[in-house]
């Protein structure tokens, strides 16, 4: 997905729920950030989405712009509606998210997440693609393991798994390392 893409995204997510905000959580949530980034970010076709003020909407969303609709047929990317309960994201992530807001969106906003708190909110979830996306964005230095630690202790998770997240990101972090990758040290 590009940015523009994104963009036409949260134009016809505006669309179809008449709403003015948007927050976007996944993967794609980095273009608000990077407009242009390297090709092994923009391989989703999806952008998951909902409506600031009015959640529930999102099915709508789903129903009219998400995978299998007219526009996924049309265009090639959809949108997936999703909640704000979708990611465990850092505390006062809000105040670090990137607007997009253009005459491509037809001047609604998208708030995109900021690379860190998407990276802490992908390594949160531990799925396979997640840990892929994660280590490419230390690999393309968007941030350093040192920056995703610091905030480790504001993720709504108990101590345990506060502490599992740390060591995964120091794992990814020599596994990178080990690969010749100039990955800083903590």
């Amino acid at each position: 997905m590009t940015r523009e893409e994104l963009e036409h995204i949260i134009r016809a997510s505006a669309d179809v729920t008449n709403q003015y905000e948007f927050v976007i959580i996944g993967s794609q949530s980095m273009l608000g950030q990077v407009p242009n980034p390297e090709k092994v970010f923009t391989v989703s076709m999806e952008a998951d989405i909902y409506p600031r003020q009015a959640p529930d909407l999102a099915d709508e969303i789903d129903g009219a712009i998400g995978e299998g609709s007219q526009f996924h047929e049309t265009y090639g990317y959809y949108a997936q509606g999703v909640g704000p309960d979708t990611a465990i994201l850092p505390k006062d992530w809000m105040t670090r998210v990137h607007r997009v807001q253009n005459n491509n969106t037809n001047g609604r906003v998208g708030y995109c997440l900021d690379v860190l708190d998407l990276f802490l909110a992908k390594a949160a979830a531990g799925r396979d693609k997640d840990r892929e996306f994660c280590m490419a964005l230390l690999e393309y230095a968007y941030l350093t393991p040192t920056q995703a630690l610091e905030l480790v202790p504001t993720m709504p998770l108990d101590d345990d798994v506060q502490r599992t997240l740390r060591a995964t990101i120091r794992r990814w972090a020599k596994a990178l390392r080990d690969t010749d990758h100039p990955i800083p040290e903590e």
